[in-house]
């Protein structure tokens, strides 16, 4: 598995905040694409699905799922949020799901650490099955940044991953997602990261510049 970006060196695609924890994991485009690739070799090698597939993603905004809903992408599967699905990803105190073929458990953890006492019976976790894949797919477009826009989303108030992750993305935009934001770090979190847009309860605001460095 490769390692993730915390330095803050080099160009993040991806930053994601719990202010709720304290966690901040960066990620650059070779890492997320590696995460993507890992989860696309997983439902394609590991259980044959494709195009005409479905997978149900019960995962909140967060750095591992952004590399399961883009690996869902690139393996060509659907995304439901209810009824039938092939596959299955919950977090690990949602109830297992009666009407997917497969379910994986995502522990949502800094490290990508597994499921604390392990998965519940007839569940797999994600986070230890996944490592085993390859960390490149053929035909996954490559994740680039290259609009210079940088996005800061209010996750909770934005869950919908049109708009905290595929639209960004999609877009050229790089990424701060931030869950239980504590908007009295705001100001310091837009200068420090170099925000350039925000996406949060009250929606879009102007384009403000980068602080230029002191």
């Amino acid at each position: 598995m490769s390692e993730l970006d915390r330095s803050g060196g080099g160009s993040p695609v991806l930053t994601y905040y719990d202010d709720a924890t304290g966690e901040r994991t960066e990620l650059s485009a070779a890492t997320l694409d590696n995460w993507v690739a890992k989860t696309a070799n997983l439902i394609v090698d590991g259980h044959g699905l494709g195009p005409g597939d479905s997978a149900l993603v019960r995962l909140p905004p967060h750095w591992l799922t952004a590399g399961v809903l883009l690996g869902c992408r690139a393996a060509g599967l659907s995304i439901v949020d209810r009824g039938h699905a092939d596959l299955a990803f919950l977090t690990p105190d949602q109830p297992a799901a009666g009407d997917a073929d497969e379910v994986y458990v995502v522990a949502l953890s800094p490290f990508a650490t597994p499921v604390p006492g392990g998965p519940p019976a007839g569940a797999a976790d994600y986070n230890l099955e996944v490592r085993a894949y390859g960390d490149r797919f053929p035909g996954a477009r490559p994740t680039t940044a290259g609009s210079g826009e940088r996005l800061l989303v209010d996750a909770d108030a934005h869950p919908d991953p049109a708009d905290w992750l595929l639209g960004p993305l999609d877009s050229g935009s790089s990424i701060v997602l931030c869950r239980h934001l504590d908007r009295t770090r705001l100001d310091a979190r837009i200068a420090a990261e170099r925000v350039t847009r925000l996406l949060t309860g009250s929606g879009p605001v102007p384009r403000r510049p980068p602080a230029t460095p002191g």
